[in-house]
């Protein structure tokens, strides 16, 4: 037997449950999501040899104007204290409005890789200094645990298809690289350009498709380290809805609460309809606030007593009618005016009584 009990404690310790809403949501506000860093790199790097693809050209007209404008001004001047500053801060605004539009290319691909990847999410949980981060125990046990494994085969894998890409482009256009030698500068430039940019679109869809092969199982192992234990779910039901004892105290707490503001309005009452045993209703009419009598409280066996008792004390006169009584009990609620079908046989209570009490109805 104890042995059973302890297999069914660890049994409810196992992470077998995927995560509920509120878990996946506690783990987002800590910055922790599926996320591929290498979807981020290809997506970038994809961009980047696009926006050269189609504006490379001009790109290089502009680098090729602003190296013709520094020579024909810049070698010929003589560098003084007083100039060398101006001659710097000039080179360095041209070169930004020449990098400029590869610097935002390469912004917006990479925001937009972390949009589709997680979405919108601002968390300084990940930023935040932790003693764990910096324990060399805890470090040794990062460096040789399974997901280092498979980030060391990752990068391998990578190497290998860059390398074997960036060597097939080479030796499918082997001619163009050995004619190099014979050519101008400009055409050189041009080759080698050319010969630069198709490597790295290539090189860019390889990494982009490891990159989806790894965003597919950061997604698996962010799942499997989110999962929950039976024991974690029967936790998070009760820190959401409460513990289930204390949640029925309040509701006792809450009809004793609701039968003592009833008990109350009894006095109030103008009859109270019994069955005699069983059924008791208050009713009280005011022809100011209502046009029919209202319901000011009710009860069955114990509780149907109770107001009679109450009822008895306060000179309320009890009437008893079975049929009305369980009729008015069952369609009729706290609060509310009677049922119109109940009307007349009401009203001739309410006569009665008020004839009782010598009053005009």
């Amino acid at each position: 037997m104890e042995f059973l009990r302890l297999d069914l404690q660890l049994f409810a310790g196992e992470k077998t449950e995927k995560a509920t809403p509120k878990k996946r949501q506690d783990a987002r506000k800590k910055g922790q999501v599926a996320k591929s860093q290498d979807v981020n790199t290809a997506i970038v790097l994809l961009a980047v040899f696009l926006f050269l693809m189609f504006f490379g050209s001009v790109m290089m007209e502009r680098l090729i104007g602003i190296l013709r404008h520094s020579l024909q001004n810049y070698m010929l001047m003589d560098l003084t204290a007083n100039n060398i500053e101006s001659i710097v801060f000039e080179i360095l605004g041209e070169l930004v409005v020449f990098l400029g539009p590869v610097m935002i290319v390469a912004l917006i691909a990479g925001v937009a890789a972390n949009y589709i990847q997680v979405g919108y999410m601002f968390s300084t949980e990940a930023i935040q200094m932790k003693l764990e981060k910096i324990n060399p125990i805890s470090g040794f046990k990062r460096i040789f645990s399974m997901r280092a494994i498979v980030e060391l085969l990752k990068s391998i894998l990578k190497i290998t298809f860059v390398g074997v890409i960036a060597f097939s482009v080479l030796w499918l256009r082997l001619d163009e690289v050995l004619l190099l030698a014979n050519k101008s500068v400009g055409a050189a430039l041009a080759t080698i350009a050319g010969l630069t940019l198709q490597m790295g679109l290539f090189a860019s869809g390889a990494l982009l498709f490891l990159s989806l092969l790894d965003y597919l199982y950061q997604k698996y192992d962010y799942e499997k380290s989110i999962r929950m234990s039976k024991q974690d779910l029967k936790d998070e039901y009760k820190n959401i809805e409460g513990d289930p004892l204390i949640k029925s105290k309040i509701k006792q707490k809450q009809r004793e609460m609701a039968m003592r503001r009833m008990m109350q309005e009894v006095p109030k009452a103008d009859v109270v309809i019994t069955n005699p045993t069983h059924f008791a209703i208050a009713l009280k009419y005011d022809e100011q606030k209502s046009d029919a009598p209202i319901v000011v409280a009710k009860g069955v066996d114990f509780v149907a007593q109770k107001i009679k008792l109450i009822a008895k004390e306060n000179d309320i006169i009890s009437v008893e009618n079975r049929p009305l009584a369980r009729a008015l009990y069952s369609q009729a609620e706290i609060g509310d005016a009677i049922p119109e079908e109940f009307f007349k046989a009401v009203a001739e209570i309410l006569a009665y009584v008020y004839q009782t009490k010598n009053k005009v109805l």
